[in-house]
């Protein structure tokens, strides 16, 4: 319901009543103006796309907090999810009104962040956690529309995968002191580095040779389920890796509890780790992130003649396109049998070029 009347002073005053029953006016000096403002709210309602007035003035940064208060998944999402907010939306656009940022301000938070020499991947993840809070306010209907459409994004900086070499490796090693096992682990098993750091005594099997994955340390040190449910797996390992094992143990005197621990005997956190890593990796002169050795285990099965099966299964890839699309180019004889291929399927042209060449001879 509608209405405009007109003030004993003068004034016009339109008002209307949403569909919860709350009033809402606004004062005009001429009734034309009125009569326009409610035929745009009018306009709204039929469209589908109303929102209160009011709602749209909220801060960024207070519908962020709701919004994070009620996502659901494992604890390395929400940490993603929760940098991206603190540290980058919420900074850069967090005390504007949400219903005046544009699609421009997205553009630009897109630019801002480029500025910081953050990788295209993560800028991806920033922008994708400020998609998902503004279709979030759409339905909510604090905002009529998103202002994330037609963003340009960077392209994805990520080239082919160059493992590390068996010499780097033993650098790093060296360069990790008391915790070089965790290097070897994860060059000889293929684990994620939460997947490692999640990983008890009880999870190696020495007689079998084989690691049970099934849980991960996030970055907030808590246990939480594996990546995906094909993260779940039971990880075969070669001797050198079970003698590693064997002596890290023997030197902390332990047989029980998680597998790799702090100088306090308490579980190995990502952060205490990837201290240490980054003094090892500067040391070796080596530019690489726990994952390079992922890489390495990945590119040593591929030379020593693995399918592509064996390789997803063991990496716990959710799928062979995952395999591929990240190793495809390491898999042997590649070129050589690409040669093969074309050559196969030009050949009866080759043998009439040849018998053209005859001919005119």
């Amino acid at each position: 319901m509608a209405s405009i009347e007109k003030r004993p002073d003068g004034v016009w005053r339109a008002r209307y009543y949403d569909e919860t029953g709350k009033q809402h006016a606004k004062h005009f000096g001429r009734k034309v103006d009125a009569k326009a403002w409610l035929d745009g709210i009018s306009a709204s309602v039929v469209r589908g796309d109303y929102v209160d007035p009011k709602t749209a003035s909220m801060l960024l940064k207070t519908y962020t907090a709701k919004w994070e208060r009620v996502q659901v998944g494992r604890g390395s999402t929400l940490s993603i999810i929760d940098n991206a907010v603190r540290l980058h939306i919420n900074p850069l656009l967090g005390d504007r009104q949400i219903g005046s940022i544009r699609q421009s301000d997205i553009q630009g938070l897109v630019k801002a962040l480029e500025g910081k020499d953050l990788a295209a991947g993560t800028v991806r993840n920033i922008y994708d956690t400020a998609a998902r809070i503004f279709a979030s306010a759409v339905d909510d209907r604090v905002i009529p529309s998103s202002p994330c459409r037609r963003i340009k994004l960077p392209k994805d900086d990520k080239g082919e995968v160059v493992p590390l070499t068996l010499a780097q490796v033993r650098a790093l090693e060296v360069g990790m002191s008391d915790l070089g096992a965790t290097v070897i682990v994860l060059a000889g098993s293929g684990l994620r580095i939460g997947e490692l750091l999640g990983l008890d005594v009880s999870d190696v099997d020495f007689l079998r040779r084989t690691i049970r994955v099934d849980r991960q340390r996030a970055q907030s040190g808590a246990l939480t389920p594996p990546k995906s449910r094909s993260s779940a797996r039971t990880v075969p390992v070669g001797q050198t890796v079970i003698d590693v094992l064997a002596a890290y143990l023997r030197a902390g005197d332990r047989q029980s509890g998680p597998l790799f621990v702090n100088a306090l005997g308490l579980p190995l956190t990502y952060g205490q780790w990837k201290r240490l890593w980054k003094v090892a990796a500067a040391a070796a002169e080596v530019e690489a992130t726990a994952h390079a050795l992922r890489h390495f285990y990945a590119s040593a099965l591929i030379a020593g003649g693995a399918s592509v099966k064996q390789v997803q299964m063991v990496l716990g890839h959710a799928s062979a396109v995952v395999t591929l699309r990240t190793y495809a180019h390491l898999w042997p004889g590649h070129d050589d049998r690409t040669r093969s291929i074309i050559d196969a399927v030009l050949s009866p042209l080759k043998d009439s070029v040849r018998t053209e060449t005859a001919t005119d001879g």
